[in-house]
Protein backbone atom coordinates (compact mmCIF):
# COMPACT_ATOMS: atom_id res chain seq x y z
CA UNK A 1 0.00 0.00 0.00
CA UNK A 2 1.11 3.48 -0.83
CA UNK A 3 0.43 6.71 -1.51
CA UNK A 4 1.94 10.07 -3.24
CA UNK A 5 0.92 13.56 -2.51
CA UNK A 6 1.81 16.14 -5.62
CA UNK A 7 0.90 20.15 -4.39
CA UNK A 8 -1.36 21.90 -7.22
CA UNK A 9 -0.41 25.30 -5.50
CA UNK A 10 -2.03 27.44 -2.68
CA UNK A 11 -2.65 24.43 -0.20
CA UNK A 12 -4.36 22.38 -2.53
CA UNK A 13 -2.42 18.18 -2.86
CA UNK A 14 -3.89 15.69 -5.12
CA UNK A 15 -3.25 12.72 -3.31
CA UNK A 16 -2.89 9.27 -4.95
CA UNK A 17 -3.31 5.36 -4.18
CA UNK A 18 -0.48 4.39 -5.97
CA UNK A 19 -2.99 2.60 -8.26
CA UNK A 20 -5.42 4.68 -10.32
CA UNK A 21 -7.55 6.42 -7.54
CA UNK A 22 -6.94 9.93 -6.61
CA UNK A 23 -8.82 12.56 -4.57
CA UNK A 24 -7.76 16.10 -3.93
CA UNK A 25 -6.99 17.42 -0.27
CA UNK A 26 -7.46 21.45 0.39
CA UNK A 27 -7.91 23.82 3.36
CA UNK A 28 -11.20 25.59 3.17
CA UNK A 29 -11.23 29.51 2.71
CA UNK A 30 -11.22 30.71 6.24
CA UNK A 31 -8.10 28.88 6.52
CA UNK A 32 -6.65 30.55 3.37
CA UNK A 33 -7.34 27.96 1.01
CA UNK A 34 -9.58 27.59 -2.03
CA UNK A 35 -11.99 25.04 -0.71
CA UNK A 36 -11.86 22.51 -3.87
CA UNK A 37 -11.25 19.26 -1.48
CA UNK A 38 -11.36 17.98 2.02
CA UNK A 39 -8.22 18.62 4.40
CA UNK A 40 -6.99 15.96 5.56
CA UNK A 41 -8.18 15.64 8.83
CA UNK A 42 -11.41 15.16 7.47
CA UNK A 43 -10.52 12.33 5.03
CA UNK A 44 -9.32 10.90 8.02
CA UNK A 45 -13.29 10.81 9.23
CA UNK A 46 -14.49 9.80 5.27
CA UNK A 47 -12.02 6.79 5.75
CA UNK A 48 -13.28 5.41 8.57
CA UNK A 49 -17.20 6.13 7.32
CA UNK A 50 -16.20 4.26 4.39
CA UNK A 51 -14.69 1.36 6.27
CA UNK A 52 -17.29 0.95 8.51
CA UNK A 53 -20.09 0.91 5.49
CA UNK A 54 -17.58 -1.78 3.83
CA UNK A 55 -16.98 -3.76 6.36
CA UNK A 56 -20.60 -3.91 7.46
CA UNK A 57 -21.88 -5.15 4.00
CA UNK A 58 -19.20 -7.36 3.96
CA UNK A 59 -20.22 -9.16 7.51
CA UNK A 60 -23.55 -8.61 6.78
CA UNK A 61 -22.91 -10.91 3.17
CA UNK A 62 -21.22 -13.29 4.89
CA UNK A 63 -23.82 -13.98 7.83
CA UNK A 64 -26.74 -13.85 5.24
CA UNK A 65 -27.75 -10.68 6.77
CA UNK A 66 -30.12 -9.09 4.21
CA UNK A 67 -30.61 -4.88 3.58
CA UNK A 68 -31.75 -2.13 1.87
CA UNK A 69 -29.77 0.83 2.53
CA UNK A 70 -26.68 1.29 4.66
CA UNK A 71 -25.55 5.06 5.69
CA UNK A 72 -22.63 5.64 8.08
CA UNK A 73 -22.51 9.38 9.43
CA UNK A 74 -19.33 9.88 11.59
CA UNK A 75 -18.85 12.90 13.49
CA UNK A 76 -15.20 13.62 15.40
CA UNK A 77 -14.39 15.93 18.04
CA UNK A 78 -11.71 18.37 17.67
CA UNK A 79 -12.01 20.45 21.07
CA UNK A 80 -10.61 24.29 20.85
CA UNK A 81 -7.13 23.49 22.37
CA UNK A 82 -6.82 19.64 21.01
CA UNK A 83 -4.72 19.74 17.75
CA UNK A 84 -6.17 16.65 16.16
CA UNK A 85 -9.62 14.57 16.91
CA UNK A 86 -9.81 12.97 20.34
CA UNK A 87 -13.35 11.48 20.00
CA UNK A 88 -15.56 9.62 17.31
CA UNK A 89 -19.64 9.30 17.56
CA UNK A 90 -20.48 6.81 14.31
CA UNK A 91 -24.30 6.37 13.77
CA UNK A 92 -24.97 3.51 11.63
CA UNK A 93 -28.38 3.40 9.26
CA UNK A 94 -29.77 0.37 8.24
CA UNK A 95 -33.02 -0.51 6.41
CA UNK A 96 -33.34 -4.28 7.13
CA UNK A 97 -36.12 -6.60 7.54
CA UNK A 98 -33.85 -8.60 10.23
CA UNK A 99 -33.78 -8.23 13.81
CA UNK A 100 -32.16 -5.32 15.39
CA UNK A 101 -30.77 -7.95 17.72
CA UNK A 102 -28.72 -9.26 14.42
CA UNK A 103 -28.16 -6.20 12.97
CA UNK A 104 -26.17 -4.87 16.30
CA UNK A 105 -24.46 -8.12 15.96
CA UNK A 106 -22.91 -7.51 12.76
CA UNK A 107 -22.41 -3.94 13.39
CA UNK A 108 -20.10 -5.11 16.73
CA UNK A 109 -18.19 -7.53 14.42
CA UNK A 110 -17.67 -4.39 12.12
CA UNK A 111 -16.46 -2.09 14.58
CA UNK A 112 -13.80 -5.23 16.24
CA UNK A 113 -12.54 -5.26 12.51
CA UNK A 114 -12.40 -2.49 10.78
CA UNK A 115 -8.60 -1.68 9.93
CA UNK A 116 -9.34 2.26 10.23
CA UNK A 117 -11.22 2.24 13.38
CA UNK A 118 -8.64 0.07 14.90
CA UNK A 119 -6.08 2.86 13.61
CA UNK A 120 -8.17 5.64 16.24
CA UNK A 121 -8.86 3.51 18.48
CA UNK A 122 -4.58 2.33 18.82
CA UNK A 123 -4.24 6.19 18.56
CA UNK A 124 -6.67 6.41 21.93
CA UNK A 125 -9.33 8.26 19.94
CA UNK A 126 -12.85 6.99 21.76
CA UNK A 127 -14.93 5.25 19.56
CA UNK A 128 -18.92 4.99 19.84
CA UNK A 129 -20.86 3.27 17.76
CA UNK A 130 -24.87 3.31 17.62
CA UNK A 131 -27.54 1.36 15.04
CA UNK A 132 -30.32 3.41 14.03
CA UNK A 133 -32.36 0.49 12.52
CA UNK A 134 -35.19 1.87 9.43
Amino acid sequence: MESTAKWTGGFQSVVDNGRSQSVVLDLPEEKGGSDKGATALELTLMSLSGCISTIFSKIAGNSDVAFESLKVHVEGSVPDKAKTITGVKATVYVNSDESEEKLQKILDKTMAACPVGILFEQADVSMESTLVKE
